[in-house]
């Protein structure tokens, strides 16, 4: 089943494009790492996904009414700030808007798995301004995951987050499409989503320049011509790694 399904999406700042001509479906079942330069166009090509930002061509999201889309797909922004000392329960509570008319047990269930994804059921009493950075990051991915969508578009979600927490969420993520739903990313460490991701779509000056497998996408030729970069990869019975070695010059 189709999740997304971009159509020649552009976005413009003034006569500029930060997101040119950009055709991609996601589908059920994948993790996609958004992956490329600062400037890339990446979170714009999220947003404008979502009908947050002006753009031409077509999202399959943007057109729907809020409600539905609501329904359809969970957004983490980069902004990590929480404005009111409420309980982390609570906090996580709010991504049960979108299912008005659930039962109290459906979103007390709901708000109970999300913790539990997360590594938060001893944190649900405190109050969510009191925790630190990090932790405050992952108690908004759980209320992400409390809306239950099919489909959820993170803008940098384990930036910040220490070596655990980074895995654990992207096993979270990982463990996601393998249930049927879909995850895009942003994603800076290139070594985390060659490890978790299904697919990567690599951007460039607000183009997709590559999309597929992790290993075909970090290719030497992609680092170089987009990241400036050469690397390091290896097969390991964890799993792929990849390290960003050296400039070029």
């Amino acid at each position: 089943m189709t999740l997304l399904t971009l159509d020649h999406l552009t976005v413009r700042r003034g006569l500029c494009p930060v997101v040119e001509d950009v055709s991609l479906t996601v589908t059920e079942g994948e993790f996609v790492g958004l992956i490329g330069p600062n400037g890339a166009g990446k979170t714009s090509l999220l947003r404008a996904a979502l009908g947050i930002l002006p753009h031409e061509g077509r999202s399959s999201l943007a057109v729907l009414p809020p409600g539905p889309r609501a329904r359809a797909v969970a957004f983490l922004p980069q902004g990590r700030e929480i404005a009111w000392p409420v309980s982390v329960a609570d906090l996580v509570a709010l991504g049960r808007g979108a299912h008005l008319g659930a039962t109290p047990e459906a979103d007390r269930q709901a708000v109970a798995w999300a913790l539990e994804r997360m590594g938060l059921q001893n944190y649900r009493a405190r109050t969510a301004t009191a925790l630190s950075g990090g932790e405050q990051a992952r108690v908004l991915i759980a209320r992400a995951l409390a809306q239950e969508t099919p489909l959820l578009l993170a803008d940098e979600p384990v930036a910040g987050l220490d070596p655990e927490a980074q895995l654990k969420t992207m096993e979270v993520f990982a463990d996601l499409a393998r249930e049927g739903r879909g995850v895009v990313a942003s994603i800076h460490d290139l070594g985390l989503a060659a490890r978790s991701c299904t697919r990567l779509v690599l951007m460039q000056a607000g183009r997709v320049v590559a999309d597929g497998a992790p290993r075909a996408v970090l290719s030497d030729d992609n680092l170089a011509r987009v990241f400036g970069v050469r690397g390091f990869h290896a097969e390991t019975p964890d799993g792929p790694v990849f390290q960003p070695m050296g400039v070029l010059r």
